[in-house]
Formats: structure tokens, C-alpha cells, sequence
């Protein structure tokens, strides 16, 4: 096993859960001291690609995509990685809007490096988390076999928790915004909301599916927001929360500040996700190079809970609202 990660606090995380300390930044590794392994899982930072880290990335006259030298050229350091080691599968993963970046040119970049240069068979799907946690949750997963493999990605419920399933009875009273936060937010959206803009604070309560966590929640929890009733501010999840919200089990120990932790949790994968995606990877692995399952659905049918099946880079798939089956639509 080996792991890597830059930030000394997500080290300390993942030694204090998993008896190991991570490496540093991957793009200083010599790749000739990794020993030989099967599965390659890596997320390279999203903030390059995503609508919220573009827009900002845009509003301060920075790089982004490819072009941010800090963090959006991560992705090269995989496929050298893949290159060399040549692993039997690999499960990468970002944010959904990798597949538009750039008209769609990033994605293809990607995908022509995974398939054509690297010539791995590549299956690639969108997945909506809130199948098995309560938040909207949308990332891409890249899936990618050594050998050319039938894989599907897995199937998941059809309806998910709320989100009074992750949330604690009584909260530290610290969680609570104080109420000059509370009416900073609320003048924020309110100038944003006659400008035209959707930005804003969002409030939930126990029946709801929260929106997604980003790793800014430490600044002021605005995107999930718990309600308290009319009489009492709204507050923020804790970490602990938080955790749940992502699928850790009740038992993964937080070593960190609040800060780090809602930092990590905004970062991370959900996990019962990835773990399914990971059952199906090795399930495919462990069948022969050539098996192909007797009866296989046709495309509108692949269309399952909370998931979009992508096929090569010629366009971007999407579920009709009208007759619920997959379109394509040009990037």
C-alpha cells in the first residue's frame, strides 16, 4: 500500500486512522520507489475545474485548468505514474464540470492520454451521492483497465437518507452563527439576489438533501446551513457531521482542528460510493480478460439512480426531464 498527500494536517489524519503517514507531494516522488501494486486511486484537486474555483479563479486573474501550475497539472504526475508502474485498473475522480472545462478540452485531453497514449480501456460515469448520503453530491469517476474489460459502474438506491440521519441531538451552542454573521449573510444575498446572482446562504432541516460540501465550509458554512427554528440562528454541521455527511463510519477518529477537518471533508470522496465503484472494479478484475456477461441493457436503460454513463469524448450525456432517457448533447 502507498499512499501520498501534500498537507501535513490530511498526513496526520490518515496516519491516526490508518497507521501510516502518506508521502509528501507526489511531483517530487521518484516513481522508481513505489512498490509494484494492482489498482491506482487518486483525485487530483478539482478546484482547477470546478464552476466555483474557475469563477473565482476568473474574478482574481488567475490560471486555471491545466494552466494552474500549483494544482491543475496534478494529472500529469498520474499518467507518469500509470505510465511506468502500468497497474491492472486505476479509479480517478473530480468534479462533474471536468467533462466541460474548457469546451470540453480538458476532458478530451484526458481521456485521449488514459486511452490512446497509455491504452487503457477507459469507462467514465457522473455519479450523484445522494443515493446513499443526504447531499447532492455530482462527481465524475474515470475507471480504467489494463486489458480491455466489460465493467459496468455499479447500480444504486433508489431513494436516499435525509438529512436528519447524520445530524446530533444537541450541538455545542458554537456551531450556532453569531448574529452579526448571521445578518452579514443575510445583506450578502440579498445584494447578490438584486444583482441577479445566485449567491447566497442555503437553510436546511431534517428533511432535506443537503447541497454539496466544498472545503471553504470553514469559513462561514453558508452552502448547508442547519435550521433552529424561527427563534434561534441557524448553525453549521460539526465535523463529526460532516463526516457522516460524507459516509464515514461513526468510528474514524478526527485528530484536527475544526478548521482542517471541514477543509478534509469538503475534499474528500463519499465513501460508500467510491467503495462500491472499488467492489466492481475488483469483481471485474477477478473474471476472465475475456468474459461478457449473456444479456447487456441498452443505453437508456443503463440510466440508474443518481448516475450518468459518459461514453467516448463526442459529447455530454444527459437525462431528458421530459422522457427521462439519456440525450446527447454537443459540448
Amino acid at each position: 500500500m502507498f499512499s501520498s498527500d501534500w498537507d501535513k494536517f490530511s498526513q496526520l489524519t490518515y496516519e491516526t486512522n490508518f497507521g501510516e503517514r502518506p508521502h509528501g507531494d507526489i511531483r517530487r516522488l521518484d516513481i522508481a520507489t513505489i512498490s509494484p501494486f494492482d489498482v491506482l486511486c487518486a483525485g487530483f484537486p478539482c478546484q482547477p475545474f470546478s464552476l466555483a474555483g474557475v469563477s473565482k479563479k476568473n474574478s482574481l486573474g488567475r490560471k486555471h485548468g491545466f494552466e494552474d501550475l500549483k494544482q491543475g497539472n496534478l494529472f500529469f504526475s498520474i499518467r507518469d505514474i500509470l505510465k511506468d508502474r502500468r497497474p491492472a485498473a486505476f479509479v480517478l475522480e473530480n468534479v462533474k464540470h471536468l467533462y466541460r472545462h474548457d469546451g470540453g478540452n480538458t476532458y478530451k485531453v484526458i481521456y485521449d492520454i488514459l486511452a490512446n497514449e497509455l491504452q487503457y480501456d477507459v469507462h467514465t460515469a457522473i455519479i450523484d451521492a445522494q443515493a446513499v448520503v443526504p447531499q447532492h453530491r455530482e462527481r465524475m469517476f474515470i475507471v480504467g483497465f489494463r486489458e480491455p474489460r466489460f465493467f459496468e459502474f455499479p447500480e444504486f438506491p433508489m431513494s436516499g437518507p435525509k438529512l436528519g440521519s447524520i445530524l446530533d441531538k444537541e450541538v455545542d451552542a458554537k456551531y450556532t452563527l453569531s448574529n452579526h454573521l448571521w445578518k452579514y449573510l443575510q445583506d450578502y444575498a440579498k445584494k447578490h439576489k438584486a444583482a441577479g446572482n445566485g449567491f447566497g446562504f442555503s437553510v436546511f432541516t431534517n428533511n432535506d438533501i443537503a447541497r454539496t460540501l466544498s472545503a471553504r465550509y470553514h469559513k462561514d458554512g453558508s452552502e448547508i446551513l442547519i435550521s433552529q427554528g424561527s427563534r434561534k440562528n441557524p448553525r453549521r454541521l460539526t465535523p463529526r457531521e460532516c463526516a457522516r455527511l460524507m459516509g464515514y463510519p461513526s468510528n474514524f477518529k478526527i485528530p484536527v482542528s475544526d478548521t482542517q477537518a471541514y477543509r478534509q471533508f469538503g475534499n474528500s470522496v463519499v465513501v460508500p460510493v467510491v467503495a462500491k465503484i472499488a467492489k466492481q472494479v475488483v469483481a471485474t478484475l477477478s473474471r476472465p480478460v475475456d468474459y461478457k456477461p449473456d444479456f447487456v441493457l441498452t443505453p437508456p436503460e443503463t440510466r440508474k439512480r443518481g448516475m450518468i454513463a459518459l461514453a467516448l469524448p463526442l459529447g455530454y450525456l444527459k437525462i431528458s426531464k421530459k422522457t427521462r432517457r439519456l440525450r446527447r448533447e454537443p459540448l
